[in-house]
């Protein structure tokens, strides 16, 4: 007699007829759609300013759903995996748009873009971990993973350190004491946490079995 599903296994039942295109659509539809906002005066006062926050807080947030993706499989049997190369992608994308509204539509200047970057830490942070994303959006195809063989893990494990940096950025970028960028450090170095392990480090530190 076959044992009934678990609740995971019917979840991923369910998740495995679900495509991925869908989430790029969304993506690019919550883009466009906060584009439109601030372009008609939606945004408040300061409609680029907003714009370029929202981009980033979309962003930061799909950063940690991304990182999310293992735990939640590990502690849960509930699998993301199929999507988390959109997320990722998706991550890029929000993270580029926030730098373009900064860099063309706010200081206007390639030549102040550059003088920020060198001189105000928080762009300088948030500058390191959006050229770190480079590669690893470069890189998120079938043909990358085939070609770079087990390198195509070490690369993209890349992306914790930036994901510091990205919530680092936020919580720089923020005026005065802020909670809510505290609370993406804090879900990041949770998420990250969950994935060293623990007993080994313990017995690497202690020299116990």
């Amino acid at each position: 007699m076959a044992r009934p599903l678990t609740a995971a296994q019917k979840i991923n039942g369910v998740l495995r007829r679900v495509p991925a295109w869908p989430l790029y659509a969304l993506g690019a539809a919550w883009a466009a759609f906060l584009f439109w906002q601030a372009l008609t005066g939606r945004l408040g006062v300061e409609p680029i300013n907003a714009l370029e926050r929202e981009y980033g807080d979309t962003a930061i947030k799909l950063l940690v759903t991304g990182l999310a993706v293992t735990p939640l499989l590990k502690y849960t049997r509930v699998s993301l995996m199929r999507f988390r190369r959109a997320i990722g992608l998706l991550t890029f994308f929000f993270v580029l748009a926030h730098f373009s509204v900064w860099a063309l539509l706010d200081v206007q200047s390639f030549g102040r873009v550059w003088a920020d970057i060198l001189k105000r830490p928080y762009v300088t942070v948030g500058m390191i971990a959006f050229v770190g994303l480079i590669p690893l959006a470069l890189t998120s195809n079938n043909w990358s993973v085939r070609r770079l063989g087990r390198n195509w893990r070490r690369l993209h494990q890349l992306v914790y350190g930036i994901a510091i940096l990205g919530a680092v950025h936020y919580i720089w970028l923020a005026k005065g004491f802020q909670i809510e960028p505290l609370v993406y450090l804090g879900l990041i170095l949770g998420l990250l946490a969950t994935r060293i392990r623990w007993k080994r480090l313990v017995a690497e530190r202690f020299g116990t079995a």
